[in-house]
């Protein structure tokens, strides 16, 4: 098994293909700016693609929050830097988190524990699926602090749920519970809190049964469809397929089928 990458501000456990990654400066909210989270995270990610023991990656995050977004005490701070540097910040900071999420392999769950503001309301757009406690809220603050999503928020907040209703989410800055976060669409579920870990293990467990590579593929396909045309997505369509014609895991999905058992998949 290739090792788990060492993090600062969040830990990261393996078992039976499911990562989790828990953020843990419960001190500042889990805020993704003046911690090491943004590394963390970009680190974990990075490290999912080269470990093939690993099929679903679970984000969430210890204590009272998922994610505050950026530290709203060290902002003011950090805007007396020149705008080219403030730029340029951006680029190799919490813009990294994006670019690393969208090339991940394996799916991403959100397992939201509690308030994902700002910031941490898009890291929770930019995973695959969302999973939500009742404690869990969400808002497009930025507005409300003078600023914009500088971290790509409005591409996967307009991709989710359509422009209308993205634009206004980030124009009103509003908050949003739980129940309504379900109801637009960004949650799947909604669980009670005690109840949130269990379900996102559960879906985990669903996604991590089946044949690793296969997961993998299919992941790549859902993003490129994205961005290509019919025609492309054929084409990747066709040449991931055969890849996976070609796997062990898939003669082994046969004989399962046939056998009626559940399959034993070894990522080959």
């Amino acid at each position: 098994m290739t090792a788990l990458p060492k993090l600062t501000d969040a830990t990261l456990t393996l078992d039976g293909r499911v990562a989790i990654l828990t953020f843990n400066r419960d001190d500042v909210r889990n805020a993704l700016t003046s911690t090491e989270l943004v590394s963390d995270i970009v680190n974990t990610l990075q490290w999912t693609g080269s470990c093939l023991d690993a099929s679903v990656l679970i984000i969430t995050g210890a204590g009272s929050a998922f994610s505050a977004g950026g530290n709203i005490k060290t902002m003011g701070e950090r805007a007396k830097a020149p705008a080219h540097e403030l730029q340029r910040n951006y680029r190799t900071g919490i813009q990294r988190i994006p670019l690393a999420m969208q090339d991940a392999d394996i799916p991403v769950i959100a397992a939201i524990n509690g308030p994902a503001i700002g910031a941490g309301f898009d890291l929770a757009n930019m995973c695959d699926i969302r999973i939500g406690s009742t404690e869990a809220q969400f808002g497009e603050t930025f507005v409300n602090l003078g600023i914009i999503p500088g971290d790509g928020g409005a591409w996967f907040l307009n991709r989710l749920l359509g422009y209308q209703r993205a634009a206004e989410l980030t124009l009103t800055g509003r908050i949003i519970k739980a129940e309504e976060a379900k109801a637009l669409g960004i949650l799947l579920e909604v669980t009670e809190p005690g109840e949130l870990m269990a379900a996102a293990r559960k879906l985990a467990g669903k996604i991590a049964a089946k044949p690793p590579q296969a997961i993998r593929y299919a992941k790549r396909l859902l993003k490129l469809s994205q961005r290509q045309n019919l025609d492309e997505h054929l084409d990747a369509c066709s040449a991931f397929q055969a890849i996976c014609h070609k796997t062990e895991d898939h003669q082994e999905a046969l004989r399962a089928f046939f056998d009626k058992r559940k399959g034993d998949f070894k990522g080959r």
